[in-house]
């Protein structure tokens, strides 16, 4: 791949809370089509302080997509076809640990994986294709979003193991305790998979945000989820999560090299499928995820 510099293109998936991004120049919601259906909604496409911004609002607005039927493939699809080359997830989530308190966010840089009634890879039959997930964030675009957030003074935490869930319902007793004591996960949420292997797959750098809104149900002084303390805790934490993002492009700029982590050149060797054996319908629907490769 070229050094040569290329231009950044900042995508934000807002989670639970998080439905806009202020300031934005230019703009616009834009209807993208995607062969892997439709998105959650609509993109919120604009210019912030020199710099491209695309906004996807995981849920839709109004909160109509539940964890297990967003549709992420297209999602990622979406913002890959809109040029974006790094991607800021922002979601809710609970915590397992006593000092990564309520109001507090989470820089994750690893997951455990329990979803399972979602689809989980744009690959299959007829183009079989593999992409490394030990380090399933970019170390790049995270450090860029601790160091937004610390600026901010947000309570904000380095490194997390995010335990992904299916839900919709949160976690019974047994099963918080399992997480925290036995697995070593630091954090709870619904949404970020299968969203961080469709992001490497489709080469663009992406980094997690969790935005803590209670203990799940482990911790002995809080005991349940309370819904109405969790929905208080969303609003405080979406203003801050409104500004963290705001601070990006500075942070980033509006010049991109080639990731140092390779995010961006994900899918190097990773097509199996020999050329002449390839599905052509599912090449054709592969044309912005693994374009660079499959074209080239």
């Amino acid at each position: 791949m070229s050094d040569t510099a290329g231009e950044t293109v900042i995508g934000v998936i807002g989670g639970s809370g998080l439905y806009d991004i202020d300031g934005l120049e230019n703009a616009q919601w834009r209807q993208v089509e995607s062969p892997w259906g439709a998105p959650s909604d609509a993109i919120l496409t604009g210019v912030l302080d020199g710099v491209k911004m695309a906004f996807l609002p995981r849920h839709g607005r109004g909160h109509v997509h539940a964890p297990s039927t967003v549709p992420y493939r297209a999602n990622i699809d979406a913002l890959k076809r809109l040029g974006v080359t790094d991607i800021l997830s922002v979601s809710a989530c609970g915590s397992f640990r006593e000092d990564m308190a309520p109001g507090d966010f989470v820089v994750v840089d690893q997951f455990i994986d329990r979803t399972f009634a979602r689809d989980k890879s744009f690959f299959g039959t007829g183009c079989v294709g593999h992409v490394s997930l030990a380090h399933p964030t970019c170390p790049r675009l995270s450090d860029a979003a601790y160091e937004a957030a610390k600026s901010l003074g947000i309570t904000v935490h380095m490194g997390g193991t995010y335990l992904a869930m299916e839900g919709p319902q949160f976690s019974t007793l047994a099963e918080s305790k399992m997480y925290r004591e036995v697995w070593g996960a630091d954090v709870i949420g619904m949404t970020n998979m299968p969203e961080a292997k469709l992001a490497r797959e489709a080469e663009i750098c992406y980094a997690s945000i969790a935005m803590i809104t209670d203990y799940d149900s482990w911790h002995p002084d809080h005991g349940a989820v309370d819904i109405a303390q969790i929905i208080a805790t969303l609003t405080g934490n979406a203003a801050k999560a409104r500004d963290l993002v705001a601070r990006m492009p500075a942070r980033l700029g509006a010049a991109r090299a080639p990731c140092p982590h390779g995010c961006d050149r994900a899918l190097e060797y990773g097509i199996m499928t020999a050329p002449e054996a390839r599905d052509p319908a599912l090449v054709a629907k592969l044309d912005a995820v693994a374009g660079r490769i499959l074209n080239g």
